[in-house]
């Protein structure tokens, strides 16, 4: 079993190192079709988060490059993927909502469609490839009522993943996955409220 994880790596080193030469990749994005006026949000205070991750996103726990499913995430310790990434989705809600301090009490939910982070087989390559997969459909509606206020919206929060050295360095500042994660969510929700600049891009990687 060591010896096929060894093999498969060696095959993932190979095939990246394959693709990076002849340049191949794929688009990716930060975006989503209209930011909110911020006049409107900022009348809002945030009084609650409801973040769902639905049953029927398939979880990986393989111990490969590029898992095939809708969840990846390993700086956690083993247990419920999906209380891990509500956590860290909560988290980057709550942070991009910090500056709402408006009359109007709301509430903001979210879906995830997608948390594929990178597996620490495919950080530790160092090579410049890897891509962190966050998708979700975020809401807004008032606390009271219940009427909606924005959205649905489907948001993709996809950026480019810290590999090799790169990755190496920024764990020795305390700057972990799950810390770029929640900043980079942050700030496309923020974006998206129009509460923050317009984080909105394209990028081409190698990557899942």
């Amino acid at each position: 079993m060591r010896f096929s994880r060894c093999a498969g790596l060696v095959g993932a080193i190979s095939l990246i190192s394959f693709l990076t030469a002849c340049g191949v990749g794929k688009v990716f994005r930060t975006g989503f079709d209209h930011p909110l006026d911020g006049s409107v949000s900022a009348d809002w205070t945030v009084s609650k988060v409801n973040v769902t991750v639905p049953d029927s996103l398939i979880i990986s726990e393989e111990r490969t490059f590029e898992p095939q499913a809708d969840i990846v995430w390993r700086e956690d310790p083993p247990g419920d993927r999906r209380a891990q990434i509500g956590a860290i989705m909560s988290k980057a809600v709550s942070t991009a909502a910090e500056g709402l301090e408006g009359q109007r009490s709301v509430v903001i939910d979210l879906a995830v469609t997608e948390f594929h982070a990178m597996t620490f087989e495919a950080e530790a390559l160092n090579l410049d490839v890897g891509v962190h997969n966050i998708g979700f459909v975020l809401a807004v509606r008032d606390a009271g009522t219940g009427e909606r206020l924005a959205g649905p919206a489907l948001i993709d929060a996809s950026f480019p993943a810290k590999t090799g050295r790169v990755m190496a360095e920024a764990r020795a500042r305390g700057d972990s996955q799950k810390k770029q994660i929640i900043r980079h969510v942050a700030q496309t929700i923020a974006a998206w409220l129009g509460t923050g600049p317009d984080n909105r891009t394209q990028f081409t990687r190698i990557g899942g």
